[in-house]
């Protein structure tokens, strides 16, 4: 019952409809007590030879206006009761999404995403059910089960009650063990579900590699492997589901033997009528229910249980970067680095030390340096994606822990390496940060991210799906319309890490005179290939995390260092290539 205890603050939340629909439940049992004891009363009138033909029309009319009103006021719980734990599906999942939106990076390298996936799917709904049909079969076996239990105590026979519930003890012990047994093993299946659904999605993303390869053979043994695993655990959760309908259906059984028994001995010594033994029986019918209830419901409690946990283990994760309260009420400020030092969770060197620079607005910054150096760790801290302990980062004279972090980031429009589309159109992924943007706009900044001539060739233009993860695109295309996105978003500072790797040198030179038209605009622009950084105000070279040259394109190149000797090499590879 603990589940119900941490589920009390939705309960409180729909009181109206878990009220109203356990008001109808106790309304509906105190009907269904009425048939049972007519029937015994024509029984004895008909043994008695007292019973007219138009009288039994009466009785058979009035239970039949019974039970279409109990009909009627089943169908009304129902919708209220189903209807309230449908919608907890909707607040837990929308409060998941919440949730991991709230998270840096570093909680999806510690929870996989089929993990993720697999407790805001099989762990919701069980949690759901709990919600909807845990409630009923509390609810519901608890009143008829104590309504039916006063009516064959008070009013028929005592003894004969107490003689058909001696099995019941019994089965309470059974099924309690089992609902513990259970409840382990539903937490390894929910544990071996999530392994499966990160293994496909893993797969499912890979195939062109996995193809490309050749692994067909050996993915598909190793995805039979965690399908095996995942089938064992599965089983383990039948073979303990199997032990419940046995129990149950043995107590059932050998209370109806008791009482049938002891009934028709109490009938032969005239303690009770046909009438009341017949009676008694129908009433204990009504008790099946309640029996069958309670050890479903241990069921769906131990399964509930496991996947709260589940997903309270996530809740329970405290986003690791938190919001200031300093509303950034100007714009256009300059951006003052000073960073001290930076180590990644459980390293001891630094990936950034000693970097420190101001890049005012409209400037152009370019940041170079090999792979490793620490050029997208100085990109995550801007962007606040990791908390800086050993340094500042200022936007004018707010310091960034301090700045409100949604409104520091909707400042950015950051265009990576390997951009991600949506299954979508292509006008659709343009625009998706401005879903208002008409199609002019769209195209506007697809000019001037060179792509709009690509797009227009394509028999749909615009409205051309590009298929998941823009699978029907090229990299060059990709890259281009995600710059087309960030232009479109208009932001303050763009940001384009290494995203003219896919693309020709001459649409590089034409995508960046552009930019520079928006002087209004900071872009900060990570390259491997420093053509892109010719034109940019400043250039910052960094290696192992440090600041080893500083300055713009003709000062780096006359310096005759690292960046110098780099341009000079691509250069000559570029004359190489050309002839």
């Amino acid at each position: 019952m603990q589940v119900f205890w941490q589920l009390r603050w939705y309960f409180l939340q729909q009181w109206r409809r878990y009220g109203g629909a356990i008001a109808i439940l106790v309304v509906v049992s105190l009907f269904e007590l009425l048939p049972p004891r007519a029937i015994g009363w024509i029984v004895d009138g008909v043994v008695a030879g007292e019973m007219t033909l138009l009288t039994m029309f009466g009785w058979l009319v009035t239970l039949a206006l019974l039970w279409f009103c109990v009909y009627g006021l089943r169908i009304v719980w129902r919708v209220w009761l189903f209807g309230a734990a449908a919608e907890l599906g909707t607040v837990l999942r929308n409060r998941l999404y919440r949730h991991f939106s709230s998270h840096p990076p570093i909680f999806f390298e510690r929870h996989k995403t089929g993990d993720l996936m697999a407790r805001s799917t099989n762990d919701v709904n069980a949690v759901v059910m709990t919600a909807g049909e845990g409630v009923l079969t509390a609810a519901d076996s608890l009143i008829t089960g104590l309504t039916v239990f006063i009516v064959m105590t008070a009013f028929i026979s005592w003894e004969l009650t107490l003689l058909a519930l001696l099995p019941m003890p019994l089965m309470a012990i059974a099924v309690f063990f089992l609902g513990r047994q259970l409840h382990h093993r539903f937490s390894a299946s929910q544990a071996a579900f999530s392994d499966l659904t990160d293994k496909a999605q893993e797969t499912l993303n890979g195939v062109r590699m996995i193809r490309a390869f050749g692994l067909e053979q050996r993915q598909q043994a190793d995805f039979s492997e965690v399908v095996d695993q995942a089938g064992d655990k599965n089983l383990a959760v039948a073979q303990v589901d199997a032990k419940f309908d046995p129990v149950i259906q043995l107590a059932i059984g050998l209370s109806f033997f008791l009482s049938i028994g002891g009934g028709a001995y109490l009938v032969h010594i005239g303690r009770l009528t046909l009438g009341d033994l017949t009676a008694f029986t129908l009433y204990q019918g009504l008790m099946i229910w309640p029996m069958l209830a309670m050890a479903w419901l241990f069921n769906i409690l131990e399964r509930g249980s496991a996947a709260w946990n589940r997903l309270q283990a996530i809740f329970e994760q405290e986003p690791q970067i938190v919001s200031g309260q300093t509303p950034l009420e100007r714009t256009h400020q300059p951006l003052s680095v000073s960073i001290d030092a930076f180590a990644w969770p459980g390293q001891s060197k630094p990936a950034l030390e000693a970097v420190r620079f101001t890049l005012a607005s409209g400037q152009m910054l370019g940041l170079a340096g090999p792979i490793g150096s620490g050029k997208s760790t100085l990109l995550a801290l801007l962007l606040r994606q990791h908390e800086l302990e050993q340094g500042q980062i200022l936007y004018g004279d707010v310091p960034l822990k301090e700045a409100d972090l949604p409104q520091w980031r909707s400042r950015f429009a950051v265009v990576s390496q390997a951009p991600f589309l949506f299954s979508r159109s292509i006008a659709d992924n343009i625009a998706l940060g401005r879903p208002e943007a008409s199609l002019e706009m769209i195209r506007e900044a697809a000019r001037a991210a060179c792509i709009d001539e690509d797009i227009m060739q394509f028999p749909a233009g615009y409205r051309t799906m590009v298929g998941e993860k823009g699978i029907t695109l090229s990299g060059g295309q990709k890259q281009r319309i995600a710059i087309a996105r960030a232009l479109l978003l208009d932001a303050e500072i763009l940001v384009l890490d290494d995203a003219l790797s896919a693309v020709d040198g001459k649409t590089e030179h034409n995508i960046l005179s552009n930019l520079r038209q928006h002087r209004d605009k900071t872009v900060i622009v990570i390259a491997h290939r420093l053509t892109a950084l010719e034109e940019a105000d400043e250039i910052i070279v960094l290696q192992q995390g440090s600041i080893v040259e500083q300055g713009d394109h003709r000062t780096l190149v006359a310096q005759n260092n690292w960046y110098a000797e780099m341009y000079r090499y691509q250069k000559l590879e570029q004359a190489i290539e050309g002839a």
